[in-house]
């Protein structure tokens, strides 16, 4: 009879290990890319809402592609939100999406926004910031593309 040889088993159980965390990190990045790739847009988010006139809102500018409001629930002294009129999920599905006169309309209106709430530098209100959030390791919490005007008080760090 054959001895049985364990450090031969050994070599086959690392292989298979091995195999499988190589095939379970293409999984991960397959589900990512296709999360991504395949974004949909949820007509009932909040902002969507808010743009149909559902939900109100304490309005404080909008243009054709454009609509800025009041955080309901603000982090600073003032905290504004501004979202393009358009059905675009994140920054990442705008810029891919959005037409040239869509993607010049928000940053413009970011900037109008920021002299009405009275942060910009323009209206000497000591300056501001603005965010936006992508994806869950982003921080993002509505999946309708928004950014946030933060000003009235010294912001702080970046990051923490």
């Amino acid at each position: 009879s054959k001895k049985l040889n364990i450090s031969n088993y050994g070599m086959v159980w690392m292989s298979f290990i091995k195999g499988l965390v190589v095939g379970l990190l293409i999984y991960h990045f397959f589900i990512n890319w296709w999360k991504v790739n395949n974004m949909t847009y949820d007509k009932n988010n909040i902002f969507a809402k808010i743009l149909r006139g559902e939900i109100p809102c304490k309005k404080i500018y909008e243009n054709e592609f454009v609509l800025a409001f009041h955080d309901i629930n603000p982090q600073k002294k003032v905290h504004a939100l501004v979202i393009p009129k358009g059905e675009y999920v994140n920054l990442d599905d705008f810029t891919s999406k959005a037409s040239e006169k869509e993607i010049a309309g928000l940053i413009k209106g970011i900037g109008t926004v920021a002299k009405k709430i009275g942060v910009s530098d323009v209206v000497k209100g000591g300056g501001y910031r603005s965010l936006v959030n992508v994806g869950e390791n982003g921080g993002q919490e509505v999946p309708h593309l928004h950014f946030h005007i933060f000003g009235g008080e010294k912001i702080g760090k970046m990051v923490s």
